[in-house]
């Protein structure tokens, strides 16, 4: 008899623990998400991308809710986005900002995030894996944004090569991503050592 209340209580322990961890995540998923919105808002309006600190949120996100939870806040953040809430940066919002020439780079996030986020979960969050993660997830957004980019230009207006396409959309943003880059690291890096998200 005391096996079978000792059994129960375990139990509803359990189910108490999973579902504060459930809350908690969700909290935090949330937090992410407007993290996110709210970066895509400080822009340097320049076309046919503008300079924003979206880019840093996301690599926030990666690295510290690690690749499932990241994800999950940045795909939250584009269907927001995508179902008319102005989150996209310049308070833009709509499926045609997502299906235009440069919702390939918004996407695109969600490649960076998983990238950054499978780097925390397998290898760590020491500050050189966090940085080469985030390189490397960056690249990933670029290379699907260009891409689609290109396809979708010359589908619409034509005559739209990659070196043009590169020189539009990713040349002038590396130097400002090296930036991001570095400082997402190194306050990730402080903050996994600080909180456990």
């Amino acid at each position: 008899m005391n096996e079978g209340k000792k059994s129960k209580k375990e139990k509803e322990l359990h189910n108490s623990v999973r579902f504060n961890k459930a809350t908690r995540d969700m909290v935090i998923i949330a937090l992410f998400t407007a993290l996110m919105a709210v970066c895509a808002q400080i822009t340097i309006p320049v076309k046919p991308v503008p300079f924003t600190l979206q880019t840093l949120a996301m690599f926030l996100a990666g690295s510290l809710l690690g690749a499932k939870r990241g994800a999950i806040s940045i795909l939250i953040y584009i269907l927001l986005g995508t179902a008319g809430v102005p989150v996209f940066s310049e308070f833009k919002s709509g499926i045609a900002a997502l299906i235009g020439p440069t919702g390939g780079y918004i996407i695109g996030f969600i490649v960076t995030v998983v990238i950054v986020g499978l780097a925390k979960d397998k290898l760590g969050s020491a500050l050189w894996i966090t940085a080469l993660a985030m390189v490397v997830g960056l690249l990933g957004c670029y290379i699907f944004g260009t891409v689609w980019f290109v396809v979708v230009f010359n589908q619409t207006k034509g005559n739209m090569d990659l070196l043009k396409a590169l020189s539009l959309c990713v040349f002038p943003f590396l130097l400002f991503d090296a930036v991001k880059i570095a400082a997402a690291a190194v306050l990730s890096n402080r903050l996994n050592k600080l909180i456990k998200l």
